[in-house]
């Protein structure tokens, strides 16, 4: 899989001499900067310490089974658009590399919620799901959000069974200004998501 994050700092090369420095023990293979320059840190095949402690699906260990790219950013800031071209660019490739299906690209906050929050409310999506590189949920119809918990754990949502939590997290990436309790647009998007895409709670798979 892919696990998309923002570096949270003021630049990337503040993100680099963090990246490159074995005290921090933080890691990514790959780097873009906010002007698209892409930087390799680690080859794809070998692990890198981006992810933390988390789980999407069945994956528990997602740092060895995930390609971790850093985007330069501060976390409140709009993405650059030579930044999201290059990413677009560099996901191209890995997904032709290593066969990686769009629902295999997430955000850290997606693994790991309530601990992590990038790549945040101001990242493009949507962009990546028109282009085939991530998913996003169309045509949907209101259901019954009763079962909104469960699609979620289904599509892929497995490091917490707080409901709240698991809102809160769904909405950063999907509905980001939306607020107050689940709705049925939340559980329509949700069923929309996990019937196209289900995953196998059973397998670890990249």
């Amino acid at each position: 899989m892919v696990v998309i994050h923002y570096t949270a700092m003021t630049s990337a090369k503040a993100a680099l001499k963090t990246l490159c420095d074995p005290a921090t023990e933080v890691s990514a293979h790959y780097l873009i900067a906010e002007d698209g320059e892409v930087l390799s840190l680690v080859p794809e095949a070998l692990r890198a310490w981006h992810a933390g402690v988390g789980r999407w699906g069945a994956t528990t260990d997602v740092n060895s089974r995930s390609i971790g790219i850093e985007l330069a950013n501060n976390g409140v800031s709009p993405f650059a658009a030579a930044q999201m071209d290059a990413l677009t660019d560099l996901l191209r490739g890995i997904k032709a590399r290593w066969d990686i299906r769009p629902e295999r690209v997430i955000g850290h906050s997606d693994m790991a919620p309530g601990r992590k929050i990038d790549p945040g409310p101001r990242f493009d999506w949507r962009r990546l799901a028109r282009e085939g590189l991530a998913v996003w949920p169309e045509n949907w119809a209101a259901e019954d959000d009763a079962a909104f918990v469960s699609m979620m754990r289904g599509f892929g949502y497995t490091a917490t069974d707080d409901e709240d939590l698991l809102l809160k997290v769904f909405r950063l990436r999907f509905r980001p200004s939306t607020k107050g309790p689940v709705d049925t647009t939340d559980a329509g998007m949700m069923y929309n998501l996990f019937r196209r895409f289900p995953v196998d709670l059973n397998t670890t798979w990249a």
